[in-house]
């Protein structure tokens, strides 16, 4: 039985379908963060091995593979959009997100010949437009992706399963929906001209609230993302600066570029580095991600019981690696979360003012995780202009205050952080074994379950009896913790092996 998508599975799943371009925009920023840097004469000065024509081929090659998600991102969107939330034939959904946003693209080409407002190559970018495919169309970026990826994965709702009459039965189903597409997003494309200035006027006044803010701007977009971590609705703001003009517009090469992340990625490959972009960037999160969880970690093995401490070290060290090496916050950040909201939103204060005293330093370090690789590649490798050298003793800062605040805490109102309770057996403290049979169970079983999905740390679930969901025995299957949305919409956060455990439930569940 089909069943009506709600507020919280709607967003949750938006915000999760952003993973999948972003982590292929991750990757081909330290593709092309080692390119660049290997390939550009003043390291070659340094390393005269560079100069050797094979290696100088290869790191431009590199380089070149680096810069391909940069040019693509507003498709990439709309296609990855309507394949994640799509609970069926996801394929088609993917196919269809393609078909739309080339669709809109043409017909808005189409409105703009008749009613004379094409405009000349020289005038393209001052009136709002660009080639697209090879296509004059209206310039609607990464939001206008979205946008177009929310419409279609709509279509595929709600025309995948129609059924027509027998003579034209071949075109039912599945393959109805990119027909569907074609024709709804082809008008829609002929009105995006006439919208699309009011859209984009919403997010100019985002930006210049933010710019307004000046160097709070940092803090307070630090924070949320924090603050909407839990819910899992952060990307949905990450990706609003890094890819929309709220994050900044800047003209590189004589073209329009929008949002931090893309203005940072294009002023790279040409050889500059602005703190004005990067203050939205990976420099804010190092100071918590690379020092302050770690001391957390540290202070919840010291105040452990000396019989359990070796226990928790396994727990401790998995999430501090996915943390430092990797980025992912969750492993370490929802040992806590539930125990004390007031440590956690300390924690996202902490992150926000690490956002705004890099911004202030004038620290240029880019990209989009924060951790030990984007230091390295975006940090050192660059050379001192980036001033990586400040985030070690803000760092150390960062790690004193957090340390000396959680281990406080923990003792003070005698939270029950891993390690603090008396266990029988070692089994007591979990050490990521995930248990996937028991979890289905737990759930509720296979019935129970709607829909199931994953991002980077969580199961995403929707379920039609959350009474039977039973929240002990989740937990118990080697879960760190599980966020009850509403009624029917759950989030199991297990960590960095996530997508192994939603494929040993999709079996299980098969």
């Amino acid at each position: 039985m089909s069943k009506k998508v709600g507020f919280w599975e709607f967003f949750q799943g938006l915000g999760k379908t952003f993973m999948l371009p972003v982590s292929l925009l991750a990757a081909c920023g330290i593709m092309l963060g080692i390119g660049s840097s290997f390939a550009s004469s003043v390291t070659a000065e340094v390393l005269p091995f560079l100069k050797v024509p094979v290696i100088k081929l290869f790191f431009e090659f590199m380089s070149t593979i680096g810069s391909f998600a940069f040019s693509n991102l507003p498709i990439m969107f709309a296609m990855a959009i309507p394949l994640g939330l799509a609970r069926q034939d996801k394929g088609v959904a993917a196919f269809s997100g393609y078909v739309g946003f080339v669709m809109s693209s043409m017909t808005a080409n189409f409105f703009l010949k008749v009613t004379g407002t094409l405009a000349t190559p020289e005038n393209m970018k001052a009136a709002g437009q660009a080639m697209v495919f090879g296509i004059q169309s209206v310039d609607i970026g990464v939001l206008g992706g979205v946008i177009i990826g929310v419409i279609v994965y709509k279509i595929h709702d709600k025309f995948c399963e129609i059924k027509l009459p027998d003579a034209l039965a071949f075109f039912g189903g599945a393959r109805f929906v990119p027909i569907a597409t074609a024709v709804i997003v082809g008008i829609v494309g002929l009105v995006i001209p006439l919208i699309w200035p009011f859209f984009n006027g919403i997010i100019i006044k985002i930006g210049e609230l933010i710019g307004k803010a000046g160097v709070f701007g940092p803090l307070l977009f630090g924070a949320g993302e924090g603050v909407l971590r839990p819910f899992g609705l952060h990307h949905i703001l990450v990706a609003m600066i890094r890819f929309t003009s709220a994050g900044g517009e800047a003209i590189i090469n004589g073209e329009p570029v929008y949002g931090a992340l893309n203005i940072f990625y294009k002023e790279f490959a040409n050889g500059i580095l602005d703190p004005n972009v990067t203050r939205f960037l990976s420099q804010g999160k190092m100071p918590s991600y690379m020092f302050g969880l770690p001391a957390v970690a540290l202070a919840i093995y010291h105040t452990a019981r000396p019989e359990n401490r070796k226990k928790v070290k396994g727990l401790l060290a998995s999430g501090l690696v996915a943390c430092v090496i990797g980025g992912i916050t969750e492993p370490l950040e929802f040992i806590f979360l539930f125990l004390s909201p007031v440590l956690y939103l300390f924690h996202c204060i902490m992150v926000g003012l690490g956002f705004m005293t890099m911004g202030i330093l004038k620290v240029a370090i880019g990209n989009t995780d924060g951790n030990l690789i984007d230091f390295v590649v975006f940090g050192i490798l660059q050379g001192f202009r980036t001033k990586w050298y400040l985030v070690i003793p803000g760092g150390i800062v960062w790690f004193t205050i957090y340390y000396f605040v959680f281990k406080y805490a923990i003792l003070k109102y005698d939270l029950k952080t891993p390690g603090r309770e008396l266990v029988t057996n070692d089994s007591d403290i979990k050490l990521g074994g995930y248990d996937a049979e028991k979890l289905l169970k737990a759930l509720g079983g296979k019935e129970n379950i709607v829909s199931l999905d994953n991002c980077i740390t969580r199961l995403r679930l929707v379920v039609n009896d959350m009474s039977v969901v039973n929240e002990d025995e989740i937990k118990a299957t080697g879960a760190i913790a599980v966020v009850k949305l509403d009624a029917t919409n759950l989030q199991v956060i297990i960590g960095p092996q996530v997508h192994v455990v939603k494929n040993k439930l999709d079996k299980l569940m098969k």
